[in-house]
């Protein structure tokens, strides 16, 4: 005797999705979205494993968004099997929005970190980065946008900023707004059309291989420059605030907060210096392009900001194309001055401690 065929709605039923499950995937792995995996949320999951779920805000958030997840995912799955696309443009969230601003700079402040030394960076690079970033929160859910318009306007954006570490703030609002104009339902899935869990794993890992492949290479090799680089952009992040000095305060609270939690998990005390000394070993590490500078300068590895700067004086004196006629005098003058500069980055007092 064999059994007779499922219905659509036996089928349907099959497909059901928990919310006890959910909760209980979000209270296991919620940072690295595995229960978006399994809501098939796949754009979310991506996210959340590039974010730490949205910065741990988000997760936290979706302690009540959970059921209206779960429903969306039912009713999904019902419209696959109908196939009925829905027309009609979702509305704007003013959530969605500043999560696509959010991630936009984050994603450009990866590329900044990462890939800075690519060419023509600052006009095709980082608007890349930042529009991919904006599209994958536009892509969230039952609903998505025009990913043509939105790397144009990133594209069209970027040039405006060239050269600035804050060129991520404008492109990513620009880019957002164009998303936000372009925004539209996804179009249902044909029955049976949904991938299967071993190939949604596998793209999601490409994904964050691309994703964080730039970044460990920049921090691994380049640590000194990394850590330079994001107190140069803190420290601009901050400086924009000027007027509102209470602003300022609450903003560095907040940057500095897991550096905070740290101590307090620690206890501060001795392991509060024992991070203050790995830090310390870190920034004496020199990279490729200092070992170069001191080379220029004909400087060892242990000459101090006042060395430094009186050899920079007595080179830049010698080499000055007012002072010395040789061809090469302006081309050895702008390399020392280069290096110099370099090295002075170096030494710079960092402001947070």
């Amino acid at each position: 005797m064999t059994n007779a065929p499922l219905n659509r709605d036996q089928r349907g039923r099959t497909m059901v999705k928990s919310v006890m499950v959910a909760y209980a995937l979000w209270a296991v792995g919620g940072p690295v979205g595995l229960h978006h995996l399994y809501l098939g949320r796949d754009s979310h999951a991506l996210l959340w494993m590039l974010t730490l779920g949205g910065f741990g805000f988000g997760w936290v958030r979706e302690a009540i968004r959970i059921p209206a997840y779960v429903v969306e995912a039912n009713q999904e799955a019902e419209r696959e099997r109908r196939a009925t696309p829905t027309m009609v443009p979702p509305p704007v969230s003013p959530v969605r929005f500043v999560g696509q601003v959010s991630v936009g700079i984050y994603f450009g402040t990866v590329a900044l970190i990462g890939l800075n030394s690519l060419r023509f960076f600052y006009l095709i690079v980082l608007p890349l980065c930042v529009g991919a970033g904006v599209h994958l929160v536009s892509s969230i859910g039952q609903q998505t946008s025009d990913l043509q318009k939105t790397l144009t306007a990133c594209l069209i954006t970027s040039p405006i900023f060239y050269g600035s570490s804050l060129s991520p703030l404008p492109i990513s609002l620009a880019a957002s707004v164009t998303a936000a104009q372009n925004r539209r339902a996804k179009f249902p899935r044909t029955p049976g059309s949904k991938p299967k869990l071993g190939p949604r794993l596998y793209r999601l890992g490409l994904a964050w291989l691309a994703f964080s492949a730039p970044l460990g290479y920049c921090i691994f090799h380049n640590t000194t420059a990394t850590l330079y680089y994001l107190s140069d952009c803190v420290s601009a992040l901050l400086d924009i605030f000027w007027f509102l000095p209470w602003l300022k305060n609450v903003l560095e609270y907040i940057l500095l907060m897991p550096y905070r939690l740290l101590c307090v998990l620690t206890g501060g005390g001795y392991y509060e210096d024992a991070w203050r000394k790995v830090l310390e070993i870190l920034l004496k590490e020199y990279t490729e392009k200092e070992k170069e500078a001191l080379k220029v300068l004909s400087l060892d590895a242990e000459a101090s900001l006042e060395d430094i700067t009186r050899t920079y004086r007595g080179l830049a004196k010698t080499w000055h194309p007012d002072h010395n006629p040789s061809k090469e005098a302006e081309a050895m003058f702008m390399k020392i001055h280069e290096a110099y500069v370099v090295l002075l980055q170096r030494h710079k007092p960092h402001r947070f401690t």
